[in-house]
């Protein structure tokens, strides 16, 4: 990786943390569909990246947003256990052909399928975490489930936006 590659990712990184804070912060549809785009700077990270600067990094972005989000601990938790489950998952997504080298896994890049067969289920692990966190000592209702689903949702199409309109093929952004 190069120097100019690792600017691009940290200044991708600070700003993925901006627009969460600054943003999307007050940004819920019907009342019910948080946004958290900022677990897309861990999930668009480059593929060979090491688990433990990558639990590092799931740290830091986690215990950022906590502090403007006044929610003590739970999207560090909820980050790190993605950065924690997004190398292994990546191993079982591995296409036959194996990734190139320095491609970073964007939309783009990897196609739809892909994409969503990597992205989701660790949107959903994340969201999981986060809201049953949110929610400890009280029952689990539906209306826990729809918030937590509609939160997905919003921030995997949000997430598809961005990469379409932001991030360049084979290039990152």
């Amino acid at each position: 990786m190069t120097g100019n590659n690792i600017l691009k990712l940290g200044i991708a990184y600070i700003m993925y943390f901006i627009i969460q804070v600054l943003i999307l912060k007050d940004l819920v549809l019907f009342g019910d569909a948080f946004c958290f785009l900022y677990v897309y700077a861990i999930l668009l990270l480059p593929l060979e990246i090491k688990p433990i600067p990558l639990m590092l990094l799931g740290f830091f972005m986690g215990l950022a947003v906590d502090m403007f989000y006044d929610t003590p601990g739970m999207h560090v938790a909820s980050t790190v256990l993605l950065a924690f489950l997004r190398n292994p998952w990546i191993k079982v997504n591995t296409p036959r052909g194996g990734y190139d080298e320095n491609v970073p896994p964007t939309l783009l890049n990897m196609g739809l399928a892909w994409s969503t067969g990597y992205t989701f289920p660790l949107i959903l692990i994340h969201h999981v975490c986060f809201f049953y966190l949110d929610f400890l000592g009280t029952s689990f209702s539906p209306s826990i489930v729809i918030r937590m689903l509609s939160s997905v949702l919003f921030t995997f199409v949000l997430a598809a936006i961005v990469q379409l309109l932001f991030y360049n093929k084979k290039k990152g952004i």
